[in-house]
């Protein structure tokens, strides 16, 4: 799949990307980098490949996103959520991500183009599992996983 760089690239320190595996109607999506922010971010990334083909598509707007401070199971639930809200509402796809902390919550940065400007590959996610959603730090780094579908 598109951003999957194999299993021994998270095995690196300071390594960051993401993969996703379809699960029947839904997608598995595996992210990892050397901090929270940046794994954040890889997830959404990841998320959008599962629908779309950003790769060569260049930005239109820019998008921002405040979340307010929560667990960081939360905080992952909640950035995939907005994105999928902001591509229903809006149409905007994201084609760039970049998390930062901020004093009481999370700062992210989208850089957005229209969905009638995407080559769109798969079905679009309805939403993002609670079951089994996890991100965390470990010895390289953080990592997440996440179920979407439905």
């Amino acid at each position: 799949m598109v951003g999957d760089t194999g299993d021994d690239e998270r095995a690196r320190p300071g390594a960051s990307g993401h993969r996703a595996v379809p699960v029947g109607d839904e997608v598995r999506i595996e992210a990892w980098a050397a901090g929270r922010e940046n794994c954040l971010a890889e997830a959404a990334l990841a998320m959008v490949e599962c629908f779309a083909d950003v790769s060569g598509v260049r930005p239109t707007g820019v998008s921002r996103i405040r979340l307010d401070e929560a667990s960081d199971d939360d905080l992952l639930a909640a950035l995939l959520d907005e994105i999928l809200y902001r591509l229903r509402a809006h149409g905007q796809v994201p084609v760039d991500v970049e998390a930062d902390e901020a004093e009481g919550g999370l700062d992210v940065r989208l850089a957005v183009a229209g969905l009638t400007d995407v080559p769109v590959t798969g079905a679009v996610p309805a939403a993002v599992a609670a079951e089994e959603l996890r991100i965390g730090p470990g010895p390289y780094g953080w990592s997440c996983s996440v179920t979407v579908g439905g």
